[in-house]
Formats: structure tokens, C-alpha cells, sequence
């Protein structure tokens, strides 16, 4: 997987390429607690995402947990397949997303 951060200001988002699986999860978040520090908003672009596993939902769920005490999350681009993945986890209750 591939991230490509973009700080604007109090506004951070981050495109996410390939696959986020068991693998990718923990660079994904170590990213997101490294860069969120006086962020009050976090993009996440899900355009160029193949793949989301459980562990990638259980970074974004910690990531919305971040976000919920100092601004909003919101995951933009949600192909059809992931928004699947979201609608049949329960996903779309917890986060604000945004299809393709």
C-alpha cells in the first residue's frame, strides 16, 4: 500500500493506493498517530484502494476515535465493493463517508 499525505493547513489527507490488509494496517497507523496532532480534519481518499480487511477497519475505527475529541473524519471515494464492506460491518453508522 501507498499513502500519500497532504497537510493543508489544520485540514491532513491521506490517499490510500493498493490494499489495506494485516500487512498494511500498521503502517497506516502509525501514520495517522504521527500526523493527527492539531489536525481538526482527516480525509481519507479511498480512490486508488483495492482491498480493506479487518484490520484496516479496526485503523480507521481508532482513527474516527482520534478525530471524534479534536475535529471530523471523513472518507471520500468509497468504491463500490469497500462501501459494501462498510454497509455489511456496520461502517456506515460510524463513519462519514463519502461514495465515488
Amino acid at each position: 500500500m501507498r499513502i500519500i499525505k497532504t497537510e493543508n493547513g489544520n485540514s491532513l489527507c491521506l490517499a490510500l493506493e493498493g490494499r489495506l490488509d494485516t500487512t498494511t494496517a500498521p503502517e497506516l497507523e502509525v501514520t495517522i498517530r504521527g500526523s493527527v496532532n492539531g489536525i481538526r480534519e482527516l480525509i481519507i481518499d479511498m480512490e486508488a484502494l483495492d482491498y480493506l480487511s479487518s484490520a484496516g477497519l479496526r485503523v480507521l475505527l481508532g482513527a474516527q476515535r482520534i478525530m471524534n475529541k479534536q475535529g471530523v473524519m471523513r472518507v471520500i471515494h468509497v468504491n463500490e465493493t469497500i462501501m459494501e464492506i462498510f454497509e455489511v460491518t456496520g461502517f456506515v453508522d460510524i463513519l462519514n463517508i463519502e461514495k465515488k
